[in-house]
């Protein structure tokens, strides 16, 4: 069913569908339900801001054992994202908090200013052993946010005074305002980054990921991190079919002109509450052909609209899969350019400073 554009939104990836409830959760009417109440008292509809709650965790190495990622610890400084990407996997996360993974994921955000001394307090305990560090697994580490607090820098900092191995994702171009401490790292062979680039079109991009840095932003991102001497990879990714497949072998292209020596591709996935918040996107955007992504979705995922089983969940099965990797295939051996896994080292890893100061390096 198509659905008008909301104005009152406008700059926001959900686009205020009701979304299902999990936990014995109150059910909402409409996802971001504060401004009706404003609305039904007579009142001028309300923009949507973003607002940012501080909080202080005890702990904040997260742990994982599933088969399906590169890494076991991860950090995040940030619960929610600004960038409002509608396909965000982590959108379901915010559920756990009697929060919408919709509007209230993208407006009602969580910081953990802590986070650096706890890091520090953790490297520091004499069982702990080293290996990469995960940072943009759940929410984007340079989000906008990040100007203001610069939590992940401050990450950064402790990873370096420790000599401790990291791996960045992200969508930003704010990565470059790190690069200083970045390239340090790539010096000693202690960092990596990904940036995702799912399409071309800054128009796309802006209904996509309303807030994250445009296309052409984050190609020169890579571009000056290549230039820094830092490890890079190109994450053509998610891949959505008929929206944004159209783009995949131009950004291969484009990520080995500026020297990027890795690239990799990650179809489209809809746990839990992404699957109707995505829909609805569609409705919006999309309609004349909303059917047909979603059809091509689930002939992907053995005929669910997502797999959230592990070993497979990442990996698409069937026609358009197996179209979608020959052509990254393709892409790849014509631009020279190949996925690659970037060794870090492990081996330096010294006990951080504690005592409130930084090593001199």
């Amino acid at each position: 069913m198509e659905r008008r554009f909301d104005p009152e939104i406008a700059g926001r990836g959900a686009q205020g569908a009701k979304v299902p409830t999990r936990f014995g959760l109150a059910e909402r009417e409409v996802d971001g339900d504060w401004r009706d109440h404003v609305e039904a008292l007579g009142g001028p509809p309300v923009k949507l801001r973003t607002t940012v709650t501080e909080e202080r965790p005890k702990t904040i190495l997260s742990f994982n054992t599933s088969p399906d990622v590169p890494f076991d610890r991860s950090v995040n400084a940030y619960r929610g994202c600004e960038h409002g990407c509608v396909y965000c996997f982590a959108r379901p996360t915010h559920a756990y908090h009697d929060l919408s993974p919709g509007l209230d994921f993208e407006t009602r955000l969580f910081a953990k200013p802590d986070a650096a001394r706890l890091l520090r307090e953790t490297f520091a305990k004499p069982r702990y052993r080293p290996k990469p560090l995960a940072m943009g697994t759940n929410t984007d580490p340079y989000q906008p946010i990040e100007r203001r607090y610069r939590i992940t820098r401050q990450v950064l900092e402790v990873c370096l005074d420790a000599r401790h191995p990291v791996t960045i994702t992200t969508k930003s171009d704010r990565v470059c305002d790190d690069i200083d401490l970045i390239s340090e790292m790539a010096r000693r062979r202690l960092v990596a980054v990904s940036i995702s680039v799912t399409s071309l079109d800054p128009k796309l991009s802006g209904k996509l990921e309303p807030r994250a840095a445009a296309p052409a932003k984050r190609l020169a991102a890579l571009g000056a991190l290549v230039n820094a001497g830092v490890p890079v990879h190109c994450s053509v990714s998610p891949i959505i079919p008929a929206i944004t497949d159209e783009f995949m072998e131009e950004i291969v292209s484009r990520a080995a002109a500026l020297g990027v020596p890795s690239a990799g591709w990650i179809p489209l996935r809809l746990p839990h509450e992404v699957a109707p918040l995505f829909r609805e996107w569609l409705s919006v955007h999309f309609p004349e052909r909303g059917d047909k992504v979603m059809s091509i979705v689930r002939s992907i995922r053995g005929g669910r609209d997502n797999d959230p089983d592990f070993f497979t969940r990442m990996k698409p099965t069937g026609v358009w899969a197996d179209l979608f990797r020959a052509r990254f295939a393709i892409a790849c051996r014509r631009a020279g350019i190949q996925k690659q896994r970037f060794e870090l080292d492990c081996t330096g890893f010294r006990l951080p400073e504690t005592g409130g100061q930084m090593r001199l390096l």
